[in-house]
């Protein structure tokens, strides 16, 4: 690691490029110093990319990131390598909070519900009343309401807060909490406790309902365990899945059943019971039963290097169960006290508010970065009860659904322009620190919560600072050097939660089984919105669903069976009703769904989102219940004559002949006598062989399509670092789409039991590429280490290139999307500081591809020229954002080069070969390890 230096950073700055004006305060550093990751040079110099370390939070869970900042504005995010959480890579949700920094319809000012637009001064006058009698009542009747709080300052802030007034009460509504998996931990061991599966030490890894690949806080940090573990044949070992919804782990894994949530409940007692549990023998049909006795076999096997994973849709008791089986496995596990629930300072939950409010005890109310009014379940009837309260203040980055129903609204700085602090799942706790001043006049939430109890005004930065005061250090270590060195690392050595000492789990008494039902709705995160939290980014909305491959939007999905028996088709609407609340939603038709199983993703269908956001989709919290279960059984589904279009970017998953030879997969069986298949260059051809890589270097893409777990993250990296714009549902419609990068899934399988896989597609690059001699003006040209090229401003957009290619992956600007024809709010001022300055903005008229991020090369050939060195590896922001690294960049030249080496490997093939075009860009075939029913 290269030596700190002293240099502070600049206090202002200009921004440059087009004369981007941002919101008034303008876009300045902050005050205070923050460091850069690496070797900071004597000044800043203009268009010199810097970095520097710090976290974004998930529901409320944090992940390291590198912060891409170039003179001064934030551009793109990056993993952190040293934060346990990122592992150096990203997902979709950490590349596209870029976008949401710039966000133009973020608050800009407190505004008061009738008087509108207000002025900090103004609400303290307001507040000044409430907060008074609060105090003087000892904080009777005061409620303070967050989402999940991981920040240590945060959690002593709140401490100091109910220590002042004893009879004040905190309460925490997380959207997507994980209530079944902490209740099931409390039933097994008598207290709250986390659990952290270690997959890299797992051989048979055994998900019921669960989907430690698919979105969420902990997806990184558990898909690349688990996909590092299998690039080793001799620890491949082997993935179980039974779930009512295709999920991304059901996906990839070696052996699916597609069950609904009471079989997939009977397949754990089943389980059980072939370990001792002595529970009575569940009902489940044969082909169940067989399932379960495979899984069993394997689980015997592989005492110690096996792990049974329980989701949320399972009751507690069954949660309580897998913790009691794994005990018998000695599964890796590794246990921790909650880091986001201290002892002695538990907070109550929205129902406990629901509650109180309704009984008259509430009389001020500040809701601080959550939004109840969206997303609490519609059963508590909550905006109705905020009615009833004296006074209510909510805080947050928009004037979203729950802002409108409040007296005030106070804007809530973003996360990049913010001191605080966060802890990751394992407990390891990482400095935020702000690369900007708050664009639109927004306040850290220490600063506002210093605010809402009264206390002196201070500013983030020492209130931060004062929490890691007495943080143990290293011996005669000065606290100014610790606290440097943790800014630059990006997290605090030594703060991870140590591993709790388990007694021995209680097998728990488990409920009745549930009677028949017709049909049972899973309400799901959505994989590109989460909660609904992301629903204004444009970037989310457009990027494609894993499996449905649905954008701007969200729809019922059913199985093909389960669509005939009740005689409707894709696209069709259908009203869905659960005890008096209905919505109607569009139905999508997928295969992989268990019979008897609908699924709706959360976070869509919002009034108050944004330009982007407003009224798309449907929203599924209207079904949610009391209790927040995300399980509802005996759902009335009647059809409808109407029709919705659903946007999809991939219209077939099944090529009848073509999908084994699009998609090829090896069976672990048989990978010992696989050969390597080249990219077709041993063919005959009438163009002259490639000979063009002059200086000696010659890149090239290697993609393992078995660690690739459809997460989009490239898809978004790509999109935040080249500048792609995003074109809209409209443009959708009409099959148009600009990403540069998209995933590919195919389906080999059958309707109800589906063998899929994804295929990341940009552009291969072909040595003999067809789109090149057709061009009339040389548009499109290979250079001199084999990239092929698109020159923008000599395109004149006669689409022959388009035409031509074989792979789809060239995109027309039918619009100026980036250039005067955006989308929505795209086109703000705001918008544009996040370009890219090193990526040019494509015109309307031209068309535009994956260019293997030339720029990056570029910087790096330079990097190498000034210190007089060969150049070294360079990494596409889609390689940089893989969590699972299946996508590997390098120079197929150079020596040991990990890419030439991967084109050796059995797996090795070349999408579409025989039509001789070499790519670059090649592939590592998908491996499996099935069961042996399963390969018959």
């Amino acid at each position: 690691m290269p030596p700190l230096t002293g240099l502070h950073r600049r206090e202002a700055l200009r921004l440059l490029g087009a004369g981007i004006a941002l919101a008034a305060g303008g876009c300045s550093r902050p005050d205070e110093e923050i460091l850069p990751y690496v070797r900071q040079p004597e000044q800043l110099l203009p268009g010199v990319p810097a970095r520097y370390a710090t976290a974004l939070p998930l529901s409320g869970w944090a992940r390291g990131i590198h912060a891409i900042a170039v003179d001064g504005r934030p551009i793109k995010i990056e993993g952190n390598p040293l934060h346990p959480g990122s592992r150096g890579a990203t997902d979709v949700f950490l590349e596209a909070a870029i976008l949401d920094l710039y966000d133009p319809d973020r608050s800009r000012a407190p505004s008061e519900r009738v008087a509108g637009i207000a002025s900090w001064e103004a609400f303290g006058k307001a507040y000044a009343r409430p907060l008074s009698e609060a105090r003087a009542r000892g904080g009777a009747g005061f409620r303070l309401l967050t989402g999940r709080v991981t920040s240590p300052t945060l959690l002593r802030q709140i401490a100091a807060l109910r220590e002042a007034m004893p009879d004040a009460a905190w309460h925490v509504h997380e959207p997507l909490d994980e209530a079944n998996a902490r209740a099931g931990a409390a039933l097994a061991f008598g207290r709250r406790l986390r659990a952290l599966p270690l997959l890299d030490r797992a051989e048979v890894v055994v998900c019921l309902e669960a989907d430690p690949l698919g979105p969420g806080p902990d997806q990184i940090r558990l898909s690349s365990a688990l996909m590092e573990r299998r690039r080793d044949p001799a620890r491949f070992g082997r993935l179980y899945a039974a779930e009512g919804l295709p999920t991304l782990t059901g996906i990839k894994a070696d052996a699916r059943r597609a069950v609904p949530p009471p079989v997939t409940a009977a397949l754990l007692v089943h389980l059980a019971n072939g370990f001792g549990a002595g529970l009575p023998a569940p009902a489940l049909p044969e082909p169940e039963r067989r399932f379960a006795e495979q899984i069993l076999t394997d689980l015997r096997a592989h005492r110690e290097r096996a792990v049974v994973l329980v989701g949320e849709a399972l009751e507690p008791a069954f949660h309580a169960l897998a913790h009691w089986l794994n005990a018998r496995l000695a599964a890796p596990v590794a246990w921790i006290a909650p880091p986001d629930s201290p002892p002695g300072h538990e907070p109550g939950d929205i129902a406990d508010l629901a509650r109180d409010i309704a009984a008259g005890e509430v009389s001020c109310l500040a809701i601080l970065g959550t939004n109840p009014v969206q997303t609490a379940p519609a059963g508590l009837g909550f905006s109705e009860l905020l009615r009833r309260v004296g006074f209510s203040v909510q805080i947050g980055t928009h004037a979203d659904e729950t802002a409108g129903a409040t007296h005030w609204h106070l804007p809530l700085a973003h996360d990049l322009e913010s001191w605080s602090d966060l802890r990751a799942t394992d407990g390891t706790a990482s400095l935020v620190q702000p690369l900007v001043r708050p664009l639109y006049g927004g306040r850290s939430v220490h600063e506002i919560l210093n605010l809402l109890t009264g206390a002196e005004a201070r500013r983030g930065y020492d209130i931060v600072r004062e929490t890691w005061q007495d943080h143990p250090r290293p011996a005669g270590g000065d606290f100014e050097g610790w606290w440097r060195r943790c800014l630059h690392d990006g997290t605090i050595p030594g703060s991870a939660a140590a591993p709790v000492a388990l007694p021995e789990p209680a097998l728990p008494t488990l409920p009745p089984a549930p009677a028949p039902c017709d049909l049972t709705l899973t309400l799901t995160p959505d994989p590109a919105l989460w909660d609904g939290r992301c629903a204004n980014n444009a970037w989310l909305q457009e990027c494609p669903h894993p499996v449905t491959k649905q954008v701007w939007g969200n729809a019922l999905l059913l199985s093909h069976g389960e669509a005939a028996r009740r005689g409707v088709r894709d696209g069709q609407t259908v009203s869905l009703t659960v005890r008096g609340s209905s919505l109607i939603a569009p139905v999508a038709v997928v295969s992989g769904v268990a019979d008897g199983v609908a699924g709706l993703s959360l976070g869509h269908g919002r009034a108050r989102a944004g330009q982007i956001g407003n009224g798309i989709g449907v929203d599924g919290y209207r079904l949610m219940q009391a209790g927040a279960a995300r399980v509802i059984r005996d759902v009335s589904l009647t059809a409808l004559d109407g029709t919705r279009e659903i946007l999809r970017t991939q219209a077939y998953t099944q090529i009848e002949g073509e999908t084994d030879k699009l998609f090829p997969r090896i069976d672990l069986a048989a990978l010992a006598s696989a050969e390597p298949k080249g990219d077709g260059s041993d063919q005959p051809t009438l163009l002259e062989p490639w000979t063009g890589d002059a200086d000696g270097h010659a890149w090239g893409m290697v993609i393992d399509t078995m660690a690739c777990i459809g997460c989009n993250a490239c898809v978004i990296a790509c999109q935040s670092e080249n500048n792609v714009p995003v074109v809209g549902p409209e443009e959708i419609a009409r099959g148009r789409m600009m990403h540069w990068l998209r995933v590919d899934i195919y389906d080999a399988g059958k309707p109800e039991r589906i063998e899929a896989g994804f295929q990341p597609v940009p552009c291969m690059h072909c040595e003999h590429a067809p789109c090149e001699p057709v061009c009339p003006v040389a548009a499109s040209v290979h250079d001199g280490e084999g990239l092929n090229l698109q020159v923008y401003n000599r395109c004149v957009g006669t689409r022959f290139c388009e035409a031509n290619c074989p792979y789809k992956v060239r995109r027309f600007n039918f619009f100026g999307y980036a250039d005067g024809q955006e989308y929505a709010s795209l086109g703000a001022e705001p918008v544009r500081a996040q370009r890219n300055p090193n990526v040019t903005v494509r015109a309307r008229g031209v068309m535009e591809k994956c260019t293997y991020c030339v720029q990056r090369i570029a910087n790096e050939r330079q990097a190498a020229e000034r210190d007089g060195r060969p150049m070294g590896a360079v990494a596409t922001a889609c390689q940089s954002a893989c969590p699972t690294r299946a996508i590997r960049f390098g120079d197929l030249n150079a020596p040991g080069s990990p890419v030439a080496a991967q084109r050796a490997d059995p797996r090795h093939y070349a999408l579409m070969a025989e039509l001789n075009t070499r790519p670059r860009t090649t592939y590592l075939a998908e491996l499996r390890n099935p069961l042996r029913e399963d390969r018959t």
